[in-house]
């Protein structure tokens, strides 16, 4: 449907947008973005960001965190995959393993797991489901409940 250049172009242009969770918001769901994201509310779900994630002093994150650079105020439930500069605030509370290039700790930041630098992150790819949503999915279509079988005659006697 789009050149690779195309494909190219929109995320160069998208990279440049910065996205908003507001405080009092609650999203349950994966987040991927090209642009710059902040949270001040509470994510459910995955965080893949092509950018810079702030997590402010707010937020409530329960799932994974993939991205490009990151600083961290508040609290985060899960695996972090930062591929250049992680920095923890002194409100930071991270309860799961993190990955990282670079990391900054601010005296006063908690985490609880381990910790690697000098790794190389996964690739962080924008619009591609992994294989397990893929057969999740698959799964829920082929449940009896969301077949449709069509009713069948009968014939009077």
């Amino acid at each position: 449907m789009f050149s690779n250049k195309e494909v190219e172009k929109m995320a160069h242009e998208a990279s440049n947008i910065s996205n908003t969770i507001g405080k009092g918001t609650t999203l349950n769901g994966s987040i991927e973005t090209y642009g710059n994201l902040r949270i001040e509310g509470k994510i459910i779900g995955d965080i893949t960001a092509k950018s810079k994630v702030v997590i402010g002093k707010s937020a409530y994150i329960e799932g994974n965190i993939l991205a490009q650079n990151a600083d961290i105020e508040g609290e985060v439930k899960g695996k972090v995959e930062i591929s250049d500069v992680l920095v923890l605030k002194p409100t930071s509370k991270i309860h799961g393993d993190m990955i990282t290039n670079k990391l900054i700790v601010e005296s006063g930041a908690q985490f609880n797991g381990e910790s690697k630098m000098g790794q190389k992150v996964r690739e962080i790819e924008i619009g591609k489901k992994n294989d397990t949503e893929a057969i999740n999915i698959k799964k829920k279509e082929d449940t009896p409940q969301n077949k449709h079988v069509e009713n069948e005659p009968v014939a009077a006697s």
